[in-house]
Protein backbone atom coordinates (compact mmCIF):
# COMPACT_ATOMS: atom_id res chain seq x y z
CA UNK A 1 0.00 0.00 0.00
CA UNK A 2 1.17 3.57 -0.74
CA UNK A 3 1.10 5.53 2.54
CA UNK A 4 1.43 9.31 2.62
CA UNK A 5 2.56 11.52 5.51
CA UNK A 6 2.19 15.22 4.62
CA UNK A 7 3.44 18.24 6.50
CA UNK A 8 0.66 19.68 8.64
CA UNK A 9 -0.61 22.92 7.13
CA UNK A 10 -2.75 24.38 9.89
CA UNK A 11 -1.19 27.21 11.91
CA UNK A 12 0.96 26.13 14.88
CA UNK A 13 0.43 22.44 14.26
CA UNK A 14 3.87 20.94 14.79
CA UNK A 15 2.86 17.29 15.16
CA UNK A 16 3.36 14.77 12.38
CA UNK A 17 1.20 11.91 11.14
CA UNK A 18 3.79 9.27 12.07
CA UNK A 19 7.29 9.23 13.52
CA UNK A 20 10.27 7.52 11.85
CA UNK A 21 9.85 4.57 14.21
CA UNK A 22 6.34 4.00 12.89
CA UNK A 23 7.48 4.42 9.29
CA UNK A 24 10.14 1.76 9.81
CA UNK A 25 7.54 -0.74 11.01
CA UNK A 26 5.27 -0.03 8.04
CA UNK A 27 8.23 -0.35 5.66
CA UNK A 28 9.17 -3.70 7.19
CA UNK A 29 5.62 -4.84 6.47
CA UNK A 30 6.10 -4.16 2.78
CA UNK A 31 4.48 -0.75 2.38
CA UNK A 32 5.81 2.26 0.46
CA UNK A 33 5.81 5.46 2.49
CA UNK A 34 6.02 8.98 1.08
CA UNK A 35 6.88 11.72 3.58
CA UNK A 36 6.68 15.37 2.63
CA UNK A 37 9.91 17.32 2.97
CA UNK A 38 10.10 18.87 6.45
CA UNK A 39 6.99 17.08 7.75
CA UNK A 40 8.67 16.00 10.98
CA UNK A 41 10.81 19.05 11.76
CA UNK A 42 8.36 20.51 14.28
CA UNK A 43 8.56 17.29 16.27
CA UNK A 44 12.32 17.05 15.89
CA UNK A 45 12.42 14.40 13.12
CA UNK A 46 14.63 15.09 10.11
CA UNK A 47 14.11 13.95 6.52
CA UNK A 48 17.22 11.81 6.90
CA UNK A 49 15.67 9.90 9.80
CA UNK A 50 12.63 9.14 7.66
CA UNK A 51 14.83 8.01 4.77
CA UNK A 52 16.80 5.70 7.05
CA UNK A 53 13.47 4.25 8.20
CA UNK A 54 12.61 3.40 4.57
CA UNK A 55 10.52 6.38 3.45
CA UNK A 56 10.85 8.36 0.24
CA UNK A 57 10.88 12.15 0.59
CA UNK A 58 8.38 14.08 -1.55
CA UNK A 59 8.84 17.77 -2.21
CA UNK A 60 5.24 18.86 -2.65
CA UNK A 61 2.05 18.20 -0.69
CA UNK A 62 0.21 17.48 -3.93
CA UNK A 63 2.48 14.51 -4.54
CA UNK A 64 1.94 13.06 -1.06
CA UNK A 65 -1.83 13.46 -1.17
CA UNK A 66 -2.07 12.31 -4.77
CA UNK A 67 0.01 9.15 -4.36
CA UNK A 68 -1.48 7.96 -1.09
CA UNK A 69 -3.85 5.03 -0.81
CA UNK A 70 -3.73 5.69 2.93
CA UNK A 71 -3.01 9.24 4.15
CA UNK A 72 -1.89 9.74 7.76
CA UNK A 73 -2.71 13.18 9.14
CA UNK A 74 -3.04 14.80 12.53
CA UNK A 75 -5.37 17.77 11.94
CA UNK A 76 -8.30 17.74 9.53
CA UNK A 77 -7.13 18.58 6.00
CA UNK A 78 -8.07 21.85 4.37
CA UNK A 79 -10.51 21.73 1.47
CA UNK A 80 -7.75 22.23 -1.14
CA UNK A 81 -5.89 19.28 0.38
CA UNK A 82 -8.97 17.08 0.15
CA UNK A 83 -9.15 17.93 -3.54
CA UNK A 84 -5.66 16.44 -4.01
CA UNK A 85 -6.72 13.05 -2.60
CA UNK A 86 -7.42 10.37 -5.16
CA UNK A 87 -10.84 8.80 -5.28
CA UNK A 88 -11.36 5.95 -2.84
CA UNK A 89 -8.35 6.79 -0.64
CA UNK A 90 -8.30 6.30 3.13
CA UNK A 91 -7.85 9.43 5.25
CA UNK A 92 -6.91 9.03 8.92
CA UNK A 93 -6.54 11.85 11.42
CA UNK A 94 -8.12 13.78 14.27
CA UNK A 95 -10.83 14.82 11.85
CA UNK A 96 -13.60 16.18 14.11
CA UNK A 97 -15.98 16.19 11.16
CA UNK A 98 -18.96 16.89 13.41
CA UNK A 99 -17.84 20.52 13.49
CA UNK A 100 -16.41 20.80 9.97
CA UNK A 101 -17.84 22.78 7.06
CA UNK A 102 -20.44 21.09 4.85
CA UNK A 103 -18.40 21.52 1.67
CA UNK A 104 -15.66 19.33 3.17
CA UNK A 105 -18.16 16.59 3.95
CA UNK A 106 -19.60 16.86 0.44
CA UNK A 107 -16.12 16.48 -1.07
CA UNK A 108 -15.33 13.42 1.03
CA UNK A 109 -18.59 11.82 -0.07
CA UNK A 110 -18.14 12.78 -3.72
CA UNK A 111 -14.65 11.27 -3.87
CA UNK A 112 -15.73 8.20 -1.86
CA UNK A 113 -13.00 8.82 0.70
CA UNK A 114 -12.95 6.57 3.75
CA UNK A 115 -12.52 8.97 6.67
CA UNK A 116 -11.09 7.25 9.75
CA UNK A 117 -11.43 9.53 12.78
CA UNK A 118 -8.78 8.70 15.37
CA UNK A 119 -10.83 10.44 18.05
CA UNK A 120 -13.58 7.83 17.66
CA UNK A 121 -11.47 4.65 17.76
CA UNK A 122 -12.87 2.79 20.75
CA UNK A 123 -11.28 -0.28 22.32
CA UNK A 124 -13.04 -3.25 23.91
CA UNK A 125 -13.19 -1.44 27.26
CA UNK A 126 -14.98 1.55 25.75
CA UNK A 127 -11.91 3.79 25.95
CA UNK A 128 -11.09 6.24 23.15
CA UNK A 129 -7.67 4.68 22.88
CA UNK A 130 -6.02 6.96 20.29
CA UNK A 131 -7.57 10.19 21.55
CA UNK A 132 -6.67 9.37 25.16
CA UNK A 133 -2.97 10.37 25.09
CA UNK A 134 -3.80 13.72 23.48
CA UNK A 135 -6.49 14.27 26.12
CA UNK A 136 -3.96 13.52 28.84
CA UNK A 137 -1.64 16.12 27.34
CA UNK A 138 -4.41 18.71 27.21
CA UNK A 139 -5.29 18.13 30.84
CA UNK A 140 -1.65 18.26 31.92
CA UNK A 141 -1.12 21.56 30.08
CA UNK A 142 -4.18 23.29 31.54
CA UNK A 143 -2.44 24.55 34.76
CA UNK A 144 0.41 26.22 32.88
CA UNK A 145 -2.10 27.86 30.52
CA UNK A 146 -4.36 29.00 33.36
CA UNK A 147 -1.47 30.24 35.50
CA UNK A 148 -0.26 32.45 32.66
CA UNK A 149 -3.69 33.80 31.78
CA UNK A 150 -4.41 34.70 35.41
CA UNK A 151 -1.47 37.12 35.27
CA UNK A 152 -2.28 40.81 34.82
CA UNK A 153 -0.14 41.10 31.70
CA UNK A 154 -2.38 38.50 29.99
CA UNK A 155 -5.58 40.25 31.02
CA UNK A 156 -6.22 38.15 34.11
CA UNK A 157 -7.13 39.25 37.59
CA UNK A 158 -3.61 38.86 39.02
CA UNK A 159 -4.12 35.64 40.97
CA UNK A 160 -1.41 33.10 41.76
CA UNK A 161 -2.89 29.71 40.91
CA UNK A 162 -1.45 28.02 43.98
CA UNK A 163 -2.08 30.84 46.44
CA UNK A 164 0.23 31.38 49.42
CA UNK A 165 -0.04 30.96 53.19
CA UNK A 166 -2.81 33.29 54.27
CA UNK A 167 -3.98 33.87 50.68
CA UNK A 168 -6.36 31.35 49.06
CA UNK A 169 -5.52 29.57 45.84
CA UNK A 170 -7.53 29.94 42.65
CA UNK A 171 -10.99 28.36 42.37
CA UNK A 172 -11.01 26.02 39.37
CA UNK A 173 -14.12 24.37 37.93
CA UNK A 174 -13.69 21.39 35.59
CA UNK A 175 -16.79 20.58 33.54
CA UNK A 176 -16.60 16.97 32.43
CA UNK A 177 -14.93 14.08 34.23
CA UNK A 178 -13.56 12.17 31.24
CA UNK A 179 -9.91 11.75 30.35
CA UNK A 180 -9.27 15.50 29.90
CA UNK A 181 -11.22 16.33 33.04
CA UNK A 182 -9.44 13.69 35.10
CA UNK A 183 -6.03 14.78 33.84
CA UNK A 184 -6.83 18.46 34.41
CA UNK A 185 -8.08 17.73 37.93
CA UNK A 186 -4.88 15.89 38.81
CA UNK A 187 -2.69 18.62 37.35
CA UNK A 188 -4.64 21.48 38.95
CA UNK A 189 -4.58 19.84 42.37
CA UNK A 190 -0.85 19.27 41.93
CA UNK A 191 -0.47 22.98 41.16
CA UNK A 192 -2.22 23.85 44.42
CA UNK A 193 -5.58 25.04 43.09
CA UNK A 194 -8.97 24.36 44.65
CA UNK A 195 -10.87 22.15 42.21
CA UNK A 196 -14.55 21.41 41.68
CA UNK A 197 -15.49 18.77 39.09
CA UNK A 198 -18.99 18.64 37.62
CA UNK A 199 -20.32 15.78 35.49
CA UNK A 200 -23.70 14.27 34.66
CA UNK A 201 -22.51 10.73 35.41
CA UNK A 202 -22.55 9.84 39.11
CA UNK A 203 -20.19 6.87 38.68
CA UNK A 204 -17.62 9.20 37.08
CA UNK A 205 -17.87 11.53 40.05
CA UNK A 206 -17.41 8.58 42.41
CA UNK A 207 -14.18 7.61 40.64
CA UNK A 208 -12.90 11.19 40.83
CA UNK A 209 -13.81 11.47 44.50
CA UNK A 210 -12.02 8.20 45.29
CA UNK A 211 -8.91 9.18 43.37
CA UNK A 212 -8.79 12.85 44.40
CA UNK A 213 -10.30 13.29 47.88
CA UNK A 214 -9.44 17.01 47.84
CA UNK A 215 -11.63 17.66 44.80
CA UNK A 216 -15.25 18.73 45.24
CA UNK A 217 -17.67 16.84 42.98
CA UNK A 218 -21.12 17.93 41.82
CA UNK A 219 -23.78 16.46 39.57
CA UNK A 220 -24.23 18.49 36.39
CA UNK A 221 -27.50 20.41 36.54
CA UNK A 222 -28.33 23.91 35.34
CA UNK A 223 -28.50 25.14 38.94
CA UNK A 224 -25.15 23.60 39.89
CA UNK A 225 -23.49 24.97 36.74
CA UNK A 226 -24.78 28.45 37.59
CA UNK A 227 -23.43 28.13 41.13
CA UNK A 228 -19.96 26.85 40.31
CA UNK A 229 -19.27 29.15 37.36
CA UNK A 230 -20.30 32.17 39.45
CA UNK A 231 -17.45 31.66 41.94
CA UNK A 232 -14.81 30.25 39.57
CA UNK A 233 -11.54 31.97 38.73
CA UNK A 234 -10.94 29.35 35.99
CA UNK A 235 -13.56 27.31 34.11
CA UNK A 236 -12.35 24.35 32.05
CA UNK A 237 -14.76 22.93 29.48
CA UNK A 238 -13.93 19.26 28.91
CA UNK A 239 -17.12 17.77 27.43
CA UNK A 240 -16.95 15.20 24.63
CA UNK A 241 -19.57 13.13 22.85
CA UNK A 242 -17.78 10.94 20.29
CA UNK A 243 -18.92 11.59 16.73
CA UNK A 244 -21.07 14.57 17.70
CA UNK A 245 -20.69 18.27 18.23
CA UNK A 246 -19.99 19.07 21.88
CA UNK A 247 -23.19 20.15 23.68
CA UNK A 248 -23.39 23.70 25.00
CA UNK A 249 -23.46 23.34 28.79
CA UNK A 250 -22.46 26.87 29.86
CA UNK A 251 -24.74 29.59 28.49
CA UNK A 252 -23.85 33.19 27.76
CA UNK A 253 -25.91 34.20 30.79
CA UNK A 254 -23.74 31.99 33.01
CA UNK A 255 -20.58 33.51 31.53
CA UNK A 256 -21.97 37.00 32.10
CA UNK A 257 -22.55 36.15 35.79
CA UNK A 258 -18.93 35.07 36.38
CA UNK A 259 -16.42 37.19 38.28
CA UNK A 260 -14.81 39.79 36.00
CA UNK A 261 -11.60 38.75 34.19
CA UNK A 262 -12.02 35.09 35.05
CA UNK A 263 -10.53 32.54 32.67
CA UNK A 264 -12.42 30.16 30.37
CA UNK A 265 -10.46 27.31 28.76
CA UNK A 266 -12.70 25.41 26.34
CA UNK A 267 -10.82 22.20 25.54
CA UNK A 268 -13.93 20.96 23.68
CA UNK A 269 -13.50 23.61 20.98
CA UNK A 270 -12.21 21.05 18.46
CA UNK A 271 -15.70 19.55 18.57
CA UNK A 272 -17.41 22.96 18.44
CA UNK A 273 -17.02 24.00 22.08
CA UNK A 274 -19.18 23.43 25.16
CA UNK A 275 -19.40 27.11 26.23
CA UNK A 276 -21.72 29.41 24.31
CA UNK A 277 -19.25 32.29 24.08
CA UNK A 278 -16.39 30.15 22.74
CA UNK A 279 -14.92 30.43 19.26
CA UNK A 280 -11.70 28.87 17.90
CA UNK A 281 -8.40 30.70 18.45
CA UNK A 282 -4.77 29.89 17.59
CA UNK A 283 -1.52 29.55 19.51
CA UNK A 284 -0.44 32.86 17.96
CA UNK A 285 -3.55 34.68 19.20
CA UNK A 286 -4.87 32.29 21.83
CA UNK A 287 -7.29 34.52 23.73
CA UNK A 288 -10.18 36.93 23.33
CA UNK A 289 -12.46 38.71 25.79
CA UNK A 290 -16.22 38.24 25.73
CA UNK A 291 -18.63 39.25 28.48
CA UNK A 292 -15.57 40.46 30.40
CA UNK A 293 -13.99 36.96 30.58
CA UNK A 294 -10.69 35.87 29.04
CA UNK A 295 -11.36 32.93 26.71
CA UNK A 296 -8.71 30.42 25.59
CA UNK A 297 -10.10 28.21 22.80
CA UNK A 298 -7.17 26.67 20.91
CA UNK A 299 -8.26 23.46 19.15
CA UNK A 300 -4.79 21.88 18.90
CA UNK A 301 -3.37 22.41 22.39
CA UNK A 302 -0.96 19.41 22.13
CA UNK A 303 0.37 20.75 18.82
CA UNK A 304 3.02 22.82 20.62
CA UNK A 305 4.48 19.85 22.51
CA UNK A 306 4.88 18.03 19.23
CA UNK A 307 7.67 15.63 20.07
CA UNK A 308 5.96 14.26 23.17
CA UNK A 309 2.64 14.16 21.32
CA UNK A 310 4.09 12.36 18.30
CA UNK A 311 5.75 9.68 20.42
CA UNK A 312 2.66 9.04 22.52
CA UNK A 313 0.50 9.03 19.40
CA UNK A 314 2.67 6.33 17.82
CA UNK A 315 2.16 4.08 20.84
CA UNK A 316 -1.61 4.45 20.66
CA UNK A 317 -2.36 4.57 16.94
CA UNK A 318 0.20 2.31 15.26
CA UNK A 319 -1.62 -1.00 15.90
CA UNK A 320 -4.72 0.33 14.12
CA UNK A 321 -2.72 1.91 11.28
CA UNK A 322 -0.84 -1.34 10.74
CA UNK A 323 -4.03 -3.41 10.65
CA UNK A 324 -5.61 -1.14 8.02
CA UNK A 325 -2.42 -1.08 5.93
CA UNK A 326 -1.92 -4.85 6.08
CA UNK A 327 -5.52 -6.04 5.79
CA UNK A 328 -7.30 -3.28 3.87
CA UNK A 329 -10.07 -1.01 5.10
CA UNK A 330 -12.94 -3.21 3.90
CA UNK A 331 -11.71 -6.18 5.92
CA UNK A 332 -11.07 -4.05 9.01
CA UNK A 333 -14.53 -2.49 8.89
CA UNK A 334 -16.04 -5.99 8.84
CA UNK A 335 -13.87 -7.60 11.48
CA UNK A 336 -12.69 -4.83 13.82
CA UNK A 337 -15.41 -2.96 15.77
CA UNK A 338 -12.85 -0.44 17.06
CA UNK A 339 -12.14 0.75 13.54
CA UNK A 340 -15.72 0.35 12.27
CA UNK A 341 -16.95 2.76 14.97
CA UNK A 342 -14.42 5.38 13.82
CA UNK A 343 -15.46 5.48 10.16
CA UNK A 344 -17.16 8.81 9.34
CA UNK A 345 -17.48 8.49 5.56
CA UNK A 346 -17.15 5.41 3.38
CA UNK A 347 -18.11 4.65 -0.21
CA UNK A 348 -20.05 7.92 -0.50
CA UNK A 349 -22.04 7.43 2.73
CA UNK A 350 -21.95 9.10 6.16
CA UNK A 351 -21.19 6.73 9.06
CA UNK A 352 -21.04 7.18 12.85
CA UNK A 353 -21.38 10.94 12.61
CA UNK A 354 -24.00 13.42 13.82
CA UNK A 355 -23.56 16.95 12.52
CA UNK A 356 -25.11 19.94 14.25
CA UNK A 357 -24.30 23.60 13.55
CA UNK A 358 -21.20 22.87 11.42
CA UNK A 359 -18.57 25.60 11.32
CA UNK A 360 -16.93 27.23 8.31
CA UNK A 361 -13.25 26.72 7.82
Amino acid sequence: MFIGIPKESRPFEYRVGLSPAGVEILFQNGHQIFVEHGAGLGAGFSDQEYERAGARIAYSPEEVFGRADFLLKIARPLKKELEWLKEGAILAGLLHLASSSQDQIDLLLKKKITALAYEQITDANGSLSVLRPFSLICGAMVPQIAARLLQNNWGGKGILLSGLPGVPSAEVVVIGGGVVGMSATQAMLGAGAQVTVIDKNLSVLEKISERFPRAVTLLSTKRNLERVTAFADVVIGAVLVAGQRAPIVVSREMVRAMKPRSIIIDVSIDQGGCIETSRPTTHEHPTFVDEGMVHYCVPNIPGVVARTASHVFLNAALPYILEVANNGIENEIKRNPSIEMAINTHDGQLKNLIRLNPQEE
